[in-house]
């Protein structure tokens, strides 16, 4: 009896990462067609990089393939100068669309008075990059969570970046 006993728990156990992956393989699919909505890109040729930093962090956006890729390149760049305009205005509509209202962060940033986040882009490499900087502890903590769903729901097509990363806004 003990030995089915144990079968069963091992067999239910060893099933949960599976389970965990085929949610998250969805998510990321919903995901994957609701930003294709949004994001004048392709996901598929671009990688989203994440970076927390002690006073927010990065988002960088850049062609997978080298810089020849011009259309790609040129989207990204478009893309994000824009969602500056909007996410410096408080509008946070695209995030929502995508990930939805509920999306970890997203409220305490809709909630951020004009001002309580500095929000730049710069050109880099085969993309571009939005630096977001604050010196509110809760909004770094929200910004922190926003780029820890952004990670997980683009899965590889996104990925954490490094605070020593070249671009990064570290106060190490």
């Amino acid at each position: 009896m003990k030995k089915l006993s144990l079968c069963l728990t091992l067999s239910v156990f060893s099933s949960l990462p599976l389970t965990a992956q085929s949610a998250d393989t969805q998510r990321q699919a919903e995901v994957a067609k609701l930003g294709a909505d949004v994001m004048p890109f392709s996901l598929r040729a671009t990688t989203h990089v994440f970076t927390k930093t002690r006073d927010g962090g990065t988002q960088r956006v850049v062609a997978k393939d080298d810089a020849s890729d011009v259309t790609q390149v040129r989207l990204v760049r478009e893309h994000l100068q824009l969602i500056q305009k909007q996410f410096q205005a408080g509008d946070f509509s695209g995030p929502s669309y995508i990930h939805g209202n509920e999306m970890p962060g997203l409220a305490q940033l809709k909630a951020a008075k004009p001002g309580q986040i500095s929000i730049t882009y710069m050109d880099v490499a085969r993309g571009g990059e939005l630096s977001f900087r604050t010196t509110e502890p809760s909004l770094v903590s929200a910004l922190h969570a926003w780029f820890d769903t952004q990670v997980s729901d683009h899965g590889a097509d996104a990925m954490e970046g490094h605070a020593h990363h070249h671009g990064a806004h570290s106060q190490d």
